[in-house]
């Protein structure tokens, strides 16, 4: 049975989020904080989309994404996930399930909406203890760059 259509609106800011399945790391190595925002690069390529914050963590990540039309939002998240997934298996030689199902995407209703949400995700890290093993918007450790 094929999943439910998520709605996906242009000119609307998105929260969206996707965590790992079961409770592990999905970014295991510092590189990989780079492989994963040079994917989102490549998804802009192809679907081209404002992505005005975001935070990788080891197990989840949180984005701002501002499509441009309608149905933009999932057709580039499903371009990042699948290549996503790909790569990760063909890394690790595995199979399943990296993420937790679907991405969910929640609309920023208001400005100060919006900006609730960047700060959110942007000290997401310093709140869980995990400083040094990620990457956003606002900051970038670990040894790679962006």
């Amino acid at each position: 049975m094929p999943g439910s259509s998520r709605a996906s609106r242009g000119r609307f800011v998105d929260h969206v989020l996707n965590r790992d399945n079961g409770h592990g790391d999905v970014i295991h190595q510092d590189d990989e904080f780079a492989t994963f925002v040079n994917l989102m690069r490549e998804a802009h390529e192809k679907v081209p989309m404002r992505l005005t914050g975001f935070c990788l963590m080891t197990n989840h990540f949180y984005l701002l994404l501002w499509p441009h039309e309608d149905g933009d939002l999932s057709r580039w998240m499903q371009w990042l996930m699948t290549s996503h997934v790909r790569r990760y298996h063909r890394h690790y030689q595995g199979s399943g399930h990296v993420w937790q199902g679907r991405f969910k995407a929640f609309p920023v209703q208001s400005d100060e909406h919006y900006l609730t949400v960047l700060r959110y995700l942007e000290r997401n890290p310093l709140r869980a203890n995990m400083v040094q093993r990620t990457w956003s918007s606002g900051i970038r450790t670990g040894s790679g760059r962006a």
